[in-house]
C-alpha cells in the first residue's frame, strides 16, 4: 500500500503550495481548504430559531461570516498574537469568533462559562484579553468595567452583537499565523490562585485532528453533536475541529435537558456524538428501563439478542444490531448515530458492550489538555472494551514510566500534538517534561503488545495500603456505573491506622432518586437513614465481590447533597478530609 493511501489527510497535498506550504496548514488554512471543497455543505447547526427551529448556516455562509468579523477585529485594533476571549454556550455565533480570532492571526481564550464571576475575572486579569465576546449569562456583567471591550453573543444585545459588527472600505490583513504560533491558550481546572493556561499552536490542533482520523474515519455528509461544553479541550477537538477539517456539519447543543437533547438527536440526525460516561450512562439507563417497562418475556429475549448481536460484531467485525433494534433505537432518537464516542474516563464495559450490541459503534479515547488533546482512541474496526484508545504511532510516541512487574506506571508522551508550555509559567512547563522531552501525563497506565492502552487512574489519585499496594478509586468507581442505586459515588482513601499512616478505601455517595422511590419517602426525609445505607451497602458489597480484597471498599458515607462537578460531569476532587 502506498504513502498516499493510508493516510486521511493525503487530500491536503492538492492544497499545498496553493494553500499553505509547511507541514501542516494553520487553522483557518484547514477551514477555507473546506469551504472550498464543500461550499454549499451544511456547517453550523443549532435550534435557536423562532419556536426551536432548526437554523443552518453553509461553510460558505460561515467563511463569510468569518471573514467580516476578522477584518471589523483588525480594524478596531487587534494584531498578530493578541488575545481575544469568549465564553457562553456552545452556538454558531461561539464557533465564529473562535475562527475570526485566528484568521486575523489572534491568539482565542475559551472561558468557562459556568465558572462564577471572580474566576472569570481572575482569568481575564491573567489573560489579559483586548476583546471579549460573551452570551447573555455573563455579558451585562462583564461590562461593568469601563475600561473593557465586551461584545455579545446574543441578538439581545443588537448593537453588540457579533452578526452586527462589520467595517467598511479596506482594513490591511495582519501577518498570517504560522503553524509554530499560539492559536488558543486554555485553561485548566483550578482556578483560584495563579490559573494555569495551557498555550496549544495551530500543529499542536491540525495534527492531532488529522492523525486522530487514522482511527476513526468521518467526512462531509457526518453531522457531529457538540453538546459537551466546547470550551474543553476533547469537544474542541472531536466536535469542532475534526468536522470542520472534513466538511462535515456541526450541531451545536446548549443544553442535557432530556427534552431538548431528544429534539435534537432526533432532528438533527446526528451521526456521531461526543460523551462522558455519566451522559451514556443515562441515555442507556432510559433505553434500559422502557425495554423492562414490557414485562420479563421481553426483556429476556432483549438480553438475549443482544448478547447474540454483540458475539456476531465481535466475531465477523458486522453489526446486526441496527437491524434487530431498530424500534428501540428509533424510540432513543439515536437510529442515526454512526458512532459514539467516550472520553473523560473509563466507562463499564457493560455500557461498552451493550451500545456496540444495540448496532451503535461505540469507542473510546483518551487525551488530556496539554495534548491537544487527543493521545488515543479505539478504532471502530478493531476495539478493545478493557483499553481507552489505540495510540497512533509511528506519528506520536507513548512510553511508560518506572513500570512495575506488570508494565503499569506512568503515561508520558511525544508528538507534535504535544502543548507549547504553560502561559507565562515555564517553571511548571518545565516540570511536566522528561529529560528526554516526553510529556508526563500524571495519568497511571500500560501498553498491551498491539499499542492499545489500557487507564488506571491518576498518579496523584492512588489510595497505598497497608500491603502496599496501589489502588486507583477510577477503577472501583467504573464498577458502579449500571446500579441505578448510586447516583454519584467518589472514592478516597482514609487514614486507618495513624500510627503506620496505613490508609483505608471509602466511598462517598449521593443515592439516586431510585432508592426513596423503593422506600416511598422523600429524600430530605430520610438522609442518612439505616434503610438508604442498607441499600447502597448492598451494592458496595456487591461489587467488592469481584474486587481484590486490598481494594475493598471498608466504609461508606452517604452525602446529603452531590459532590461538585465540572462542566464535563467529572467530579471535582477537592473533597478530602
Amino acid at each position: 500500500m502506498s504513502d498516499k493511501e493510508i493516510h486521511p489527510w493525503t487530500f491536503l497535498d492538492s492544497y499545498r503550495g496553493k494553500i499553505f506550504n509547511t507541514k501542516w496548514p494553520t487553522f483557518p488554512q484547514v477551514f477555507t481548504i473546506s469551504a472550498d471543497r464543500y461550499p454549499g455543505s451544511p456547517c453550523f447547526t443549532d435550534f435557536d430559531g423562532p419556536d426551536g427551529a432548526k437554523r443552518t448556516l453553509t461553510y460558505s455562509q460561515v467563511l463569510t461570516n468569518i471573514k467580516k468579523l476578522a477584518k471589523w477585529m483588525t480594524a478596531n485594533g487587534i494584531k498578530k498574537g493578541d488575545k481575544i476571549a469568549v465564553t457562553g454556550r456552545n452556538s454558531p455565533e461561539w464557533g465564529t469568533v473562535y475562527l475570526a480570532a485566528l484568521f486575523a492571526s489572534g491568539i482565542i481564550v475559551p472561558l468557562d462559562y459556568a465558572l462564577h464571576d471572580n474566576e472569570i475575572e481572575n482569568l481575564i486579569e491573567t489573560a489579559r484579553p483586548k476583546i471579549i465576546f460573551a452570551d447573555e449569562d455573563k455579558y451585562d456583567t462583564l461590562r461593568r468595567n469601563p475600561g473593557r471591550q465586551v461584545y455579545s453573543l446574543s441578538p439581545k444585545y443588537p448593537e453588540t452583537f457579533i452578526y452586527n459588527l462589520e467595517t467598511a472600505g479596506d482594513v490591511p490583513e495582519n501577518q498570517p499565523a504560522e503553524p509554530d504560533d499560539v492559536a488558543a491558550i486554555l485553561f485548566t481546572s483550578g482556578t483560584t490562585g495563579t490559573p494555569k493556561g495551557v498555550m496549544l499552536t495551530h500543529e499542536n490542533f491540525i495534527s492531532d485532528c488529522y492523525i486522530a482520523q487514522s482511527n476513526f474515519h468521518h467526512g462531509n455528509g457526518d453531522v457531529f453533536y457538540a453538546l459537551l461544553p466546547i470550551h474543553h479541550a476533547y469537544t474542541m477537538q472531536a466536535a469542532f475541529i475534526n468536522p470542520l477539517s472534513t466538511g462535515a456539519e456541526i450541531v451545536f447543543g446548549k443544553s442535557m435537558a432530556v427534552s431538548r437533547l431528544m429534539k435534537e438527536l432526533r432532528e438533527g440526525k446526528i451521526t456521531v456524538m461526543l460523551g462522558v460516561p455519566l451522559l451514556y450512562n443515562k441515555l442507556l439507563a432510559g433505553i434500559t428501563k422502557g425495554i423492562r417497562e414490557k414485562g420479563p418475556l421481553v426483556a429476556g429475549l432483549m438480553k438475549f439478542l443482544m448478547g447474540l448481536s454483540y458475539m456476531i460484531k465481535k466475531l465477523t467485525g458486522k453489526n446486526p444490531g441496527k437491524v434487530l433494534f431498530k424500534a428501540v433505537l428509533q424510540q432513543a432518537n439515536i437510529y442515526t448515530l454512526r458512532v459514539a464516542i467516550c472520553g473523560g474516563g473509563p466507562l463499564s464495559s457493560g455500557v461498552f458492550k451493550a451500545y456496540n450490541a444495540a448496532g451503535i459503534n461505540f469507542i473510546q479515547g483518551y487525551g488530556l489538555t496539554e495534548t491537544s488533546p487527543i493521545l488515543a482512541l479505539n478504532p471502530v474496526e478493531h476495539f478493545k472494551i478493557e483499553s481507552v484508545g489505540k495510540d497512533f504511532y509511528p506519528y506520536e510516541e507513548i512510553k511508560i514510566l518506572n513500570p512495575d512487574k506488570e508494565g503499569t506506571g506512568e503515561i508520558a508522551v511525544k508528538g507534535p500534538m504535544v502543548m507549547k508550555g504553560y502561559y507565562n509559567m515555564p517553571e511548571e512547563t518545565a516540570k511536566m517534561f522528561t529529560e528526554d522531552g516526553f510529556l508526563k501525563t500524571g495519568d497511571i497506565g500500560k501498553l498491551d503488545s498491539e499499542h492499545y492502552l489500557v487507564l488506571c487512574g491518576r498518579a496523584k489519585n492512588i489510595i497505598v495500603t497497608s500491603g502496599g499496594k496501589n489502588v486507583y478509586p477510577e477503577e472501583i468507581e467504573d464498577a458502579f456505573q449500571l446500579y441505578d442505586d448510586i447516583q454519584q459515588i467518589t472514592v478516597q482513601g482514609y487514614i486507618e491506622d495513624q500510627n503506620t499512616l496505613s490508609e483505608g478505601i471509602e466511598a462517598l455517595v449521593y443515592p439516586s432518586d431510585e432508592v426513596f422511590n423503593k422506600l416511598g419517602v422523600k429524600r430530605e426525609e430520610m438522609f442518612a437513614s439505616d434503610d438508604v445505607k442498607e441499600i447502597i451497602q448492598g451494592d458496595v458489597d456487591a461489587v467488592n465481590k469481584t474486587l481484590q480484597p486490598y481494594a475493598r471498599i471498608s466504609r461508606i458515607e452517604i452525602l446529603e447533597k452531590p459532590l461538585a462537578m465540572t462542566t464535563t460531569l467529572k467530579v471535582k476532587r477537592n473533597y478530602r478530609k
